[in-house]
């Protein structure tokens, strides 16, 4: 009997502790989770990436979410209290005030100890925008001035291939927007004046959209820098045949 009351109290006991420490392991979890008020000001934000792209940090529910390179409603994994692991990225950020001059960054967490911290990635001011955020929004001006500026630093920057301008141009001319594409292509003739690929692209926009004109004079400008484009002369030739 003294046996039997033994067994039962230290069961209770067990469950009564087990319970406890369950209790403390999901009450701590869901409140590492959450972030205070101050580091919330701290990280939220845009953050420059590289030359043309930025890291949105943003919270819900006091949650950290980022977008990055189009995916939306990344949720990195908490480690402490300003460190977090990017399964996307594939990497350990925290956010640091660089002494040097007072800005908030991401900073990647070294994969090895002792090294130097690094200033990865500066939080942008709310009224600094990266050229294709201007583009995005048909603000093409300051979407050239951008890219300009970008190839003036650094020629070969992979954020003003020639491609890249090329192949949005055509996704917004298959989509039948001639306007928008016809100034993706003008931005491409100014940042690769000497190809003749560029010059085609912006004519056959032209000729989609009606203005044969410029058309013409695109695809002979394409053929002053190419003479072999024989694609550039059909089209001469089928246009000036309409407006004569």
């Amino acid at each position: 009997m003294g046996q039997q009351f033994l067994k039962q109290l230290l069961v209770h006991k067990f469950l009564k502790y087990f319970g406890f420490f369950l209790f403390s392991i999901i009450f701590y979890g869901c409140s590492n989770n959450q972030n205070n008020a101050e580091f919330i000001k701290k990280a939220s934000g845009r953050f420059l990436y590289n030359s043309d792209e930025v890291i949105k940090i943003y919270f819900k529910e006091n949650e950290l979410f980022m977008e990055w390179r189009g995916a939306k409603n990344i949720k990195p994994l908490k480690i402490n209290e300003n460190v977090f692991f990017v399964k996307e990225m594939n990497e350990k950020i925290q956010f640091l005030t660089n002494p040097k001059d007072k800005q908030i960054y991401i900073s990647l967490v070294h994969k090895e100890k002792n090294k130097p911290v690094g200033y990865n990635f500066r939080k942008l001011r709310d009224s600094e925008k990266v050229p294709s955020e201007f583009l995005k929004n048909n603000e093409f001006k300051k979407a050239l001035e951008g890219y300009i500026a970008i190839k003036e630093r650094d020629s070969l920057d992979t954020a003003i291939q020639e491609g890249n301008f090329n192949s949005l141009g055509y996704k917004k001319l298959r989509k039948k927007n001639y306007k928008e594409a016809i100034q993706v292509f003008k931005i491409n003739v100014t940042l690769y004046p000497n190809s003749s690929n560029v010059y085609d692209s912006l004519a056959e926009a032209f000729m989609k959209s009606g203005d044969t004109l410029q058309a013409i004079a695109n695809y002979e400008k394409s053929l002053t820098l190419d003479s072999n484009n024989s694609r550039a002369k059909k089209y001469i030739k089928k246009l000036s045949h309409h407006i004569k």
